[in-house]
């Protein structure tokens, strides 16, 4: 499941957790202190720390993972989420970082500090990230339906030169209102039910140089409703993002839904590769996807986790490598009996909940 456990990459770097001063015993100070004034790593540094001292020597070279936890984490004492992020601020210059990932906030960590607020009014100094990753929360420390955010609107003002952010987290008080022009270049929203809204903001963004576009859809019961191809239409149409080459629309219930509005649409025929996996599609989704000559000028296409029965995925695998078409058609699944179901069968989708 994707989000299972924490990220180990992103934006191509290795991630390394920022612990704060209390997970480490005393006499490391001094050999943080030597990692970030010297730019190397101290020669007697136990191992276990290796990679964290190799990355305050050189910042710019991994992605850094933030997390505001409760007392007791890696033997951390009470502090404010201020103070966290002080403390990495101390020792990791600002302009040198590339790539951030924002992980899991416990409760006591949103009462002393509100995260969005501290890092708006911070990341104006963070003028070399140019990646982030907002919301690397596993299952075992939140539902992703349950994590909540809020308006990242401003958050993405005050970082006009990221050209990448991915976010995860679909819960009610979500908002990504952009007003201004920005130049992100790949945008991804992870969400076990995206609600229709959000996509309409989305869609009706300034983000004129959006080559890469990830949408997890997810389940109705989460989203409170479907998003619709209406609330697609500008992204259909090929006027929201004009350099989009990679779309996602990930994680749908309503996967045949989505091949049905792709097959007609304009956006289509400009796109490389298309990413439908994790979602509930089944037969009737395939058989666009086979009939459909725009699909089959693609270069990759993404399927995995369906509801294909045997037959149909095996011919649309040949149809696919007949045109020279790269796919993932790995993950099939048998739908679940249920009687209170249309039908009688339940199809999920990979990351609901």
């Amino acid at each position: 499941m994707p989000n299972s456990s924490h990220l180990t990459e992103y934006a191509g770097l290795p991630v390394v957790e920022f612990t704060g001063w209390e997970a480490l015993r005393t006499e490391f100070h001094i050999a943080m202190s030597w990692a970030s004034n010297r730019r190397e790593r101290h020669p007697d540094l136990p191992s276990s720390y290796e990679p964290l001292f190799a990355a305050i020597a050189a910042p710019g070279s991994v992605a850094w993972r933030l997390r505001a936890e409760e007392p007791g984490y890696h033997q951390r004492t009470a502090q404010t989420l201020s103070e966290y992020l002080d403390e990495f601020e101390q020792l990791v210059p600002r302009d040198e970082v590339r790539a951030l990932v924002v992980g899991h906030v416990e409760d006591e960590a949103r009462v002393t500090g509100n995260l969005l607020d501290e890092l708006v009014g911070r990341v104006f100094a963070y003028t070399g990230l140019r990646s982030l990753f907002f919301g690397d929360v596993t299952r075992e420390e939140n539902e992703i339906s349950w994590i909540e955010h809020g308006d990242l609107g401003p958050l993405l003002t005050a970082l006009p030169y990221l050209t990448a952010f991915t976010v995860r987290g679909g819960s009610a008080g979500l908002d990504l209102t952009i007003t201004e022009p920005h130049g992100l270049r790949s945008l991804t929203v992870q969400s076990g039910g995206l609600r229709p809204e959000v996509v309409r903001t989305v869609c009706a963004a300034p983000l004129p140089e959006v080559e890469h576009l990830e949408l997890w859809l997810g389940a109705e019961e989460y989203a409170g409703e479907h998003t619709t191809e209406a609330d697609l239409a500008p992204l259909l149409s090929g006027t929201a993002f004009p350099k989009l080459r990679s779309l996602g629309l990930r994680n749908a219930e309503n996967a045949d839904d989505c091949v049905a509005a792709l097959a007609e649409a304009p956006v289509t025929r400009g796109l490389s590769e298309l990413d439908l996996s994790l979602g509930a599609m089944t037969d009737r989704g395939a058989r666009i996807l086979l009939d459909t000559p725009v699909f089959h000028g693609l270069r990759r296409l993404d399927l995995h986790h369906h509801y294909l029965s045997e037959e149909m995925a095996d011919r649309l695998g040949a149809a696919l490598t007949a045109s020279g078409v790269e796919h993932d058609l790995s993950g099939r699944l048998e739908p679940e009996e249920n009687p209170y179901a249309d039908g009688g069968l339940s199809y999920y989708t990979a990351v609901s909940e």
